[in-house]
């Protein structure tokens, strides 16, 4: 899914009624956002924060220092280990690290729906929906979707409502 989609997206499932427009810079197409009220914003993360904030659901980027911190470590992750992989042997050992690091935990911080499971969840959706890749990365299914099984099969926490249509 391209940046501006997922931005797009998550400015819908946030409730922020005004569509911005992005653009692109760079090889790389890193999203930027020009701001009514001051500079440009550049890069996924750095804008995905911004919508946040402006939509009101700050507890999206953690609750306590810690976990703020813990979400900013995904959001990294994303960017620097899940963008841009295509072989593999990289999307194996992504998916087998997340795979690991989420064993007795429900969401990426813990109990709690980040941004960064919301944000993780749309880079990795390449790679899980579309069985061609699967044959392609000789991932097997379950490969695919055993990282994100703590995000959606948990019972003890459930993302509010309006969250949860991200995941759609």
């Amino acid at each position: 899914m391209a940046a501006a989609a997922e931005l797009t997206l998550l400015e819908k499932s946030l409730g922020l009624s005004k569509g911005n427009k992005y653009s692109a810079q760079g090889e790389r197409q890193i999203p930027v956002l020009q701001t009514n009220s001051g500079p440009s914003l550049t890069g996924l993360t750095t804008i995905a924060a911004h919508l946040v904030k402006q939509a009101n659901k700050e507890h999206l980027l953690g609750s306590s220092a810690e976990e703020k911190a813990v979400v900013q470590q995904w959001l990294e992750f994303r960017v620097t280990r899940v963008d841009g992989q295509s072989s593999k042997d990289d999307i194996r050992t992504v998916l087998k690290d997340l795979n690991s690091y989420l064993e007795d935990k429900v969401y990426l911080t813990g109990y709690n729906f980040t941004l960064a499971d919301i944000l993780l969840y749309y880079g990795l959706h390449r790679f899980i929906v579309c069985k061609e890749d699967w044959r392609k990365n000789r991932l097997s299914l379950s490969e695919a979707i055993l990282p994100l099984s703590p995000i959606f099969l948990s019972n003890k926490t459930k993302p509010d409502s309006s969250v949860l249509q991200l995941l759609v």
